[in-house]
């Protein structure tokens, strides 16, 4: 399972570990991943998605999972979002 948000599309970030020497050695930054389900409002389910916490607070800032699909490009989310974004488009044309 990769260590990207389903959706904020963060992963993982590579840097150095920095001695007091100053002796460089290569380190990975993973983002803190949780297993969440979010509530979807227009569609009355709940979707289970593996979010970084800071992704987390995002949805709570815009005001749930239906904004944040909408303003989000597919580009940056998951296939399981993208499904959820389409039938949200799909709730709202009919």
């Amino acid at each position: 399972m990769s260590r990207i948000c389903e959706l904020t599309g963060k992963g993982r970030q590579t840097g150095n570990n920095v001695s007091h020497a100053n002796n460089k050695t290569k380190r990975v930054f993973l983002p803190n991943l949780q297993n969440v389900t979010l509530m979807s409002e227009a569609l009355d389910r709940s979707f289970k998605f593996r979010v970084s916490a800071n992704g987390l607070r995002s949805v709570e800032h815009v005001g749930g999972l239906d904004n944040w699909l909408i303003k989000t490009a597919e580009a940056k989310l998951s296939a399981g979002a993208v499904k959820v974004k389409r039938e949200l488009a799909k709730k709202a044309a009919a």
